[in-house]
């Protein structure tokens, strides 16, 4: 059995976030010993999944309503899955456009580099949009990918 505290400094939150995910109903069968909250190794795993949830962008009333689901049974695992795919699927989403942005981040880190080298941006100008050296061309092209301008501009 763990304490409150304990939970806190285990998952780095904050006491009154676990006192919130209590009131909200987020911990099934959750034990109390003269008011204090004794949290078991369910109500531990419990809380991976809710905070997996949250930083996948879902609501705490939709965390309650899995939390629902889970005390339901069998006959939810469809529901839970779905919940689960679409989570995955905009989880992937958000990690495209991170992974672009990430892109256009180290393609500028070379450009500066090679800007300082050179002493003017010249040179790497004429190489934009299509000559740049193979590692740099993949950099530039995935930063670009898929951004309105540079449809408009292909089209």
């Amino acid at each position: 059995m763990y304490t409150i505290g304990q939970l806190s400094k285990m998952f780095d939150l904050p006491v009154s976030t676990l006192r919130y995910y209590d009131k909200e109903g987020l911990f099934l069968d959750l034990q109390r010993t003269s008011g204090i909250r004794k949290f078991n190794d369910r109500q531990v795993e419990a809380l991976r999944v809710i905070e997996c949830l949250k930083k996948s962008g879902l609501e705490i009333k939709d965390i309650r309503q899995f939390m629902k689901w889970c005390e339901e049974g069998p006959s939810t695992y469809q529901k839970r899955k779905d919940m689960f795919e679409k989570q995955k699927e905009n989880i992937e989403a958000e990690m495209e456009k991170l992974n672009r942005t990430l892109s256009m981040i180290k393609f500028k880190c070379w450009y500066y580099e090679q800007a300082l080298k050179d002493g003017s941006e010249e040179k790497i100008q004429q190489m934009i949009p299509d000559k740049l050296p193979e590692d740099i061309q993949e950099l530039y092209d995935e930063a670009h990918k898929g951004s309105v301008a540079t449809e408009e501009i292909e089209q």
